[in-house]
This record gives C-alpha cells, sequence and structure tokens, in this order.
C-alpha cells in the first residue's frame, strides 16, 4: 500500500521545500494572487513556472535513478474538464491553489483553513459520488495511459529539455514584459 520509506520520505522532504518556497515567494499572499488576477504582477506564473520546470527535470531525474516511478492516469477528456471546471471554480471563489491554500494554512491564515477543509470535504463528497459519475465519465473520449514521449517515440529528456526551454523564453518576455519592481518604501 505504501512506497518504501526512503520515497516517502523524499516526498515529504519536496513536499516541504516547496511550501517553503511558495511562503517565502509571497504567492499566498491575497494581494498577490489578485495582482495576477489582474495582469498586474506576475509573480504567481513566474514562480509556478519555475516549479514546473524544477519540477519535470527532477521528478524524472528520480525515476531515471530508480527512486520513484511514474504512475500515469488515462487520459479521460471527462476528468481534465471536471477537473478543471472544479479548481477553477475553486480558485475564483477562494482565491488560493491546493499548493497555495496548504501554504497560507502555515502561516496561520484561517480562512486557508477553511478552504483547505473544503478540499477534504469536496475530496470526500467525490469519492462518495465516484460510482454514480462513472456512466458520465466513461462517455466521454479516454486516450488510454499515454505520454508524448510514447506518441513520438522519442526520449522523455528531449520533452524535458524542449519544455524547460519553452518556460525559460515565456519568462524571459513576462520579466522584460512586467519586471518585478522592488518595493523601496522603507
Amino acid at each position: 500500500m505504501f512506497d518504501e520509506p526512503v520515497k516517502l520520505v523524499l516526498g515529504l522532504v519536496t513536499g516541504i521545500l516547496f511550501g517553503v518556497l511558495l511562503q517565502k515567494g509571497q504567492v499566498a499572499k491575497f494581494q498577490v494572487l489578485m495582482g495576477q488576477f489582474l495582469l498586474k504582477d506576475f509573480t504567481v506564473v513566474k514562480i509556478m513556472a519555475m516549479a514546473i520546470a524544477v519540477g519535470t527535470v527532477g521528478v524524472h531525474a528520480l525515476v531515471s535513478m530508480g527512486l520513484a516511478e511514474f504512475h500515469i492516469q488515462t487520459a479521460s477528456l471527462a476528468r481534465v474538464i471536471v477537473g478543471g471546471v472544479l479548481f477553477g471554480t475553486g480558485l475564483s471563489i477562494f482565491g488560493l491553489c491546493p499548493g497555495t491554500s496548504v501554504a497560507a494554512c502555515g502561516e496561520g491564515r484561517r480562512d486557508a483553513m477553511i478552504g483547505v477543509l473544503g478540499m477534504f470535504v469536496g475530496a470526500g463528497v467525490y469519492v462518495a459520488a465516484f460510482e454514480a459519475l462513472q456512466p458520465m465519465i466513461k462517455a466521454m473520449a479516454d486516450y488510454g495511459k499515454v505520454t508524448l514521449p510514447q506518441l513520438t517515440s522519442t526520449s522523455p529528456w528531449l520533452w524535458v529539455g524542449a519544455l524547460v526551454a519553452l518556460i525559460a523564453i515565456a519568462l524571459a518576455i513576462v520579466e522584460r514584459l512586467h519586471p518585478k519592481r522592488l518595493n523601496t518604501k522603507l
């Protein structure tokens, strides 16, 4: 049921590190998130893009070393649509995504604690409704457990490199168009 202890500890350590970085980047702050929604402060995009790049390299490296393994889900259109709608609805109502809400809990924010409790309740409702949702989920397209490297018969590292390069270019453009201004007030 559980992975090896070293994998669990590695997951815990990387999760804590990610939370610390979210908190230090201040992406769990209401003002920063609203600035992102209003396209005035791109801190959230910059931090999340960096997290995706570092996480992609890190996960593939861990898999290559045998310290982790992929658990690929099927490419189910219904799950993507339902998950996207739920994620977007929660983000727009709550103002935090799951990762930033946990970081905000770590800061002691009560609104975030209520939001995290809501995520647990929502997960429970989903589990309870899982069987009833199956006909709808199965009626929509499901492309199986496929990955881009499998579809193209290429190395996963080609895709990792391309993603990291694309993120680096996008971040350079965003930084050039919307540089982070330091608060010089004392």
